[in-house]
């Protein structure tokens, strides 16, 4: 096991009255909430180490600045953030992302550096001008409405700021035939057995049939022909396509949209064949040309696994290895036993542990080359609705210890160009319900590493509803041209 230690050391002198000291910074959490909901609707994200604080309650808000111990080994305070969340909105920024948490930290680091300076130094270029947005939001556009499609519409409407980069206006789905289809399309949307109520309004429009879903009116329209779908109706122009229903997953499918005269490109929420590139957002997205018209996003699994072996490899060479992903049942399976075309995914998937194919060695092969031939790779299907692990067993080239390796990760999730899709978990308790609507492509448990020299075992959690749709919506923003710098830049 990893040695741990005390991470509640506080920077400030030693509190007395912690009552006392709660509401202090309770007060000052209050008071950033306007704040932080302001710059964010002028499409300025704030983030504490990633976590968005847009949308935060105080509580929510006061937790992330705890949460700054995992990567700092120490939390921050309220106190010390509030000054800084202060300097930012009487500035007048254009649209961007900054980590707060990483400004402050270094500033306590470099007690030497001016705040005020360095935090002006640090958004220097940044601010506003007539022409800081486009004029008209692009238009995104979900094909299929299903665990993906309801996961990105909710992720996509929270993050829609400023409204001025891009706007879901449809979902395209099969007429059910039922009158109060629109009902309970909107009840699936608010309601999530697993990631709980959606943190929104949901309005019914059946005159227009549209779905209001935080102000976005989100027509829905029923097609079962892509090319026909008569989007220059509801006023859609060069929309980028989400196609999450996994009916097609070849260039003559999918090209089926952009024959549409509205369709500009179309993202492939599962991984693609034929000539359409699969990408892992942070890995290998630089290789997206802006002029390709299909592009598909990969697996959930082949987005967990790819980060930390590219990671490893590239420190340590892996020589071999296996992949076994113990994964969360999905609506592919059968609830009770019943005729399917795979052997074994017909039976019970609430009664079993269903050992099943994976193609995520060949996935990883395609996009990271190097690792053709070195792995083998299988998937264990296991009675829990959502989230999944894939353990890695592998042979270096060079040994390493396991807090040397648990340092990489650290590093990596947290100070990285590789921060947005890999997270790190300490818990010596974790269990798979703790990494439920985590949004990070794979989380690192550190507390699970083994090490025999050259030869080690990693496990990383995965939210393969949740954490695959945030990867999707990074390529999406990718595809769109929507390039919020951060800072503090790495």
């Amino acid at each position: 096991m990893v040695k741990r230690f005390n991470p509640d050391k506080r920077r400030r002198p030693k509190v007395d009255d912690y009552f006392g000291d709660w509401k202090w910074r309770e007060a000052l959490a209050e008071s950033m909430v306007p704040i932080i909901g302001k710059l964010f609707r002028n499409g300025v994200h704030l983030l504490m180490y990633g976590r968005p604080l847009s949308n935060c309650s105080p509580i929510e808000i006061m937790k992330l600045h705890r949460f700054v111990r995992e990567a700092e080994g120490n939390e921050l305070s309220e106190l010390e953030t509030y000054p800084v969340i202060e300097q930012i909105a009487k500035m007048k920024l254009m649209p961007c992302e900054i980590d707060i948490g990483e400004m402050v930290s270094h500033l306590l680091e470099n007690p030497e550096l001016d705040a005020s300076g360095y935090v002006s130094k640090t958004l220097d270029g940044q601010e506003r001008t007539k022409r800081s947005y486009p004029l008209r939001p692009k238009d995104v556009v979900l094909y299929g409405f299903g665990r993906i499609g309801r996961l990105i519409t909710r992720i996509l409407v929270t993050d829609t700021g400023a409204g001025s980069n891009w706007r879901l206006r449809a979902v395209v789905i099969r007429d059910s035939g039922h009158d109060d289809d629109l009902i309970k399309r909107a009840s699936l949307l608010r309601n999530d057995s697993v990631h709980g109520t959606f943190p929104g309004t949901i309005r019914v429009n059946k005159k227009n049939n549209s779905l209001i879903v935080n102000g976005n009116e989100i027509f829905v329209i029923y097609a079962n022909d892509p090319r026909k779908v008569k989007y220059k109706d509801y006023g859609i122009k060069k929309a980028t396509i989400i196609d999450n229903t996994g009916a097609w997953k070849d260039e003559e499918g999918l090209g089926q949209h952009t024959r549409n005269a509205s369709v500009d490109k179309v993202i492939l929420t599962a991984p693609a064949k034929g000539k359409i590139k699969n990408i892992v957002f942070g890995i290998n997205d630089e290789k997206l040309k802006q002029d390709e018209k299909i592009v598909a996003a990969a697996s959930c699994t082949t987005n967990a696994i790819v980060p930390p072996l590219k990671l490893i490899n590239d420190a340590y060479k892996i020589v071999s290895g296996h992949i076994e992903t113990i994964h969360a049942y999905t609506n592919d399976q059968n609830l009770v036993d019943n005729y399917h075309k795979s052997d074994r995914r017909g039976r019970g998937a609430a009664l079993n542990l269903v050992i099943t194919d994976t193609g995520a060695a060949k996935a990883v092969s395609d996009i990271l080359p190097e690792m053709k031939g070195k792995l083998t790779a299988n998937a264990i299907r296991v009675p829990t609705p959502n989230v999944s692990l894939a353990i890695m067993n592998l042979n270096l080239k060079k040994g390493v210890a396991v807090d040397e390796l648990n340092d990489l990760f650290k590093q990596a999730a947290f100070h990285s160009n590789l921060r947005t899709t890999i997270d790190y978990s300490n818990s010596i308790d974790g269990v798979s319900s703790d990494f439920y609507s985590n949004e990070f492509a794979c989380v690192y448990d550190a507390q699970a590493t083994i090490s025999n020299f050259n030869c080690v075992t990693i496990y990383v959690w995965y939210d393969n509803e949740y954490g695959y749709s945030k990867q999707v919506v990074r390529l999406l923003k990718k595809v769109l041209g929507v390039n919020l710098i951060r800072y503090p830049k790495q």
